[in-house]
């Protein structure tokens, strides 16, 4: 686990290749280190993405997966059937607070990067940027965050989300979702702390 500097904030982040078969635990590790071990606070998992785009459809197939094995101690926002994207996204995120008094929101998204870094799953503390790649301005999302880099930054970023391979979005799905369930199943709640007189 690398802890990054982020200006006066430190910030934890791992960062992991698909490919790398031997250090998928370290993903479910890394996961379970940022998030709460109170009951206090509800597990959301908020997968933003479109059904509409390749490269856009890792979240969607991460809360697909994700609901299609059922987790009790988390809910999950964004699937294929009802993504979580740009027109929708604010709306989402004033249910999850209305709904959850203290939620605590991992943040799934997609993103572009450099060639080298296509295909790295990256876990990191507070919220992701969505649309970042594309130069949308959105709010930001989570208490922690899973990105997978699905594609090359830099130009027609649009198109080359419309035109990556749905193979590698599919592995990194299987991975992130593989991960997420993993952590989550055998994250170890604490019971609230409860003072009496003084």
């Amino acid at each position: 686990m690398k802890l990054k500097e982020d200006g006066a904030t430190k910030r934890f982040q791992t960062t992991i290749h698909y490919q790398n078969t031997e250090d998928h635990p370290s993903i479910a590790t890394a996961i379970r280190k940022l998030i709460p071990k109170s009951s206090v606070a509800q597990i959301v998992v908020v997968c933003i993405g479109t059904d509409r785009s390749t490269g856009d459809s890792l979240g969607p197939l991460v809360g697909m997966h994700l609901q299609d094995h059922g987790l009790n101690n988390a809910a999950v926002y964004g699937t294929l059937d009802n993504p979580v994207h740009a027109v929708n996204l604010e709306e989402t995120i004033t249910t999850i607070h209305t709904v959850y008094d203290s939620p605590f929101i991992i943040a799934i998204d997609a993103c572009l990067g450099k060639l080298s870094n296509v295909g790295n799953i990256c876990v990191a503390s507070g919220p992701v940027l969505p649309g970042a790649g594309v130069n949308k301005k959105l709010t930001p999302v989570g208490d922690m965050n899973i990105t997978g880099i699905v594609n090359v930054s830099g130009y027609m970023e649009y198109s080359v989300l419309q035109n990556t391979r749905l193979g590698i979005v599919m592995k990194l799905s299987q991975v992130i979702s593989q991960s997420l369930l993993l952590a989550l199943t055998s994250h170890v709640i604490e019971p609230p702390i409860i003072r009496y007189g003084s």
